[in-house]
């Protein structure tokens, strides 16, 4: 079980998508540019398979902002975009400024 530490330590924020790219080479991953309130980031998501780069565009999206950078197919992702098991990316359902913490 986690603690309640242990979730209070994680930065989740909404933020807007700015720019989408498909990665060369790479049947299911996007380069991200996303917002998290007025911070700018780059995100690699698994997400080419299930959404359009338009439908991605200008969307609020769910993203853990402090998980340590890691480069995916030679793109430094700094953060994780949520999204359920079948990738369905994670929304909110009111408009909410780009940066507001998910508690």
């Amino acid at each position: 079980m986690a603690t309640y530490e242990d979730f209070a330590a994680l930065d989740i924020r909404v933020a807007l998508v700015k720019e989408v790219e498909r990665i060369p080479k790479s049947k299911k991953l996007y380069r991200l540019k996303v917002d998290l309130g007025g911070e700018e980031r780059t995100v690699v998501a698994g997400l080419a398979e299930r959404y359009g780069e338009r439908e991605l565009l200008g969307k609020k999206v769910v993203v853990l902002a402090n998980l340590e950078p890691r480069t995916i197919m030679g793109v430094r992702s700094e953060g994780m975009l949520l999204a359920v098991e079948d990738g369905a990316v994670l929304t909110p359902e009111r408009d909410v400024r780009a940066g507001a913490r998910v508690r």
